[in-house]
């Protein structure tokens, strides 16, 4: 039939998803797309429109399938903040030791490229990563902890969920990486300031 797609939509992109991933916006050339997803350039733009459009449906797949596992992971009761970081910070490593995609994370290597993108897309990540940050204030709130102690640990859980990625990328071993989301989930009785 006229028109009809011969291929299937989600499976391209989701194979586009993970080229982004694993190469960044910068590094993602249409080439190294055609070649992830089997398409042809005009098959590609066809579908998808161009590169940053088919890198912001890339990023609203990334977060539809691994957001709602941090949701859940967050939705208690957790007896303690401590808890609460641990819950969120081990879905990370779950996913950073799952072998079927890239190491690290998209949204962490589209956050380093963010000069890179255009303002939409900027728009979109620091949308996302605002979003994480307010389900665990939220989730840090429900489990005790005050409104200055929830902010601050939610935005110490997400640097260090953006630390994991970053260095699951240069090699370091799941245990490495397990010992710094241990240590992050030991928290200090009450918020301290740093000198």
């Amino acid at each position: 039939m006229a028109g009809r797609k011969q291929f299937d939509v989600d499976e391209a992109l989701r194979r586009a998803m993970h080229v982004f991933w694993r190469w960044g916006y910068s590094e993602a050339s249409i080439d190294r797309l055609t070649e992830g997803t089997g398409l042809g350039r005009g098959s590609l733009y066809g579908t998808f429109g161009d590169k940053s459009a088919l890198f912001r449906k890339s990023l609203q797949r990334y977060a539809q399938t691994y957001h709602p596992l941090y949701a859940k992971a967050l939705s208690g009761p957790h007896p303690s903040p401590s808890a609460v970081v641990a819950a969120y910070l081990r879905v990370t490593l779950n996913r950073i030791a799952d072998p079927t995609v890239p190491d690290g994370c998209l949204l962490t290597v589209s956050a380093t490229q963010f000069p890179a993108l255009d303002a939409e897309s900027q728009a979109m990540v620091r949308a996302m990563i605002d979003g994480l940050r307010a389900m665990l204030e939220q989730a840090l709130r429900a489990a005790g902890a005050g409104e200055r102690e929830a902010a601050e640990l939610a935005l110490s859980t997400l640097a260090t969920n953006k630390s994991l990625a970053v260095l699951s990328r240069v090699g370091f071993s799941g245990e490495d990486l397990a010992t710094v989301a241990a240590a992050a989930a030991r928290i200090p009785e009450g918020p301290q300031s740093l000198p």
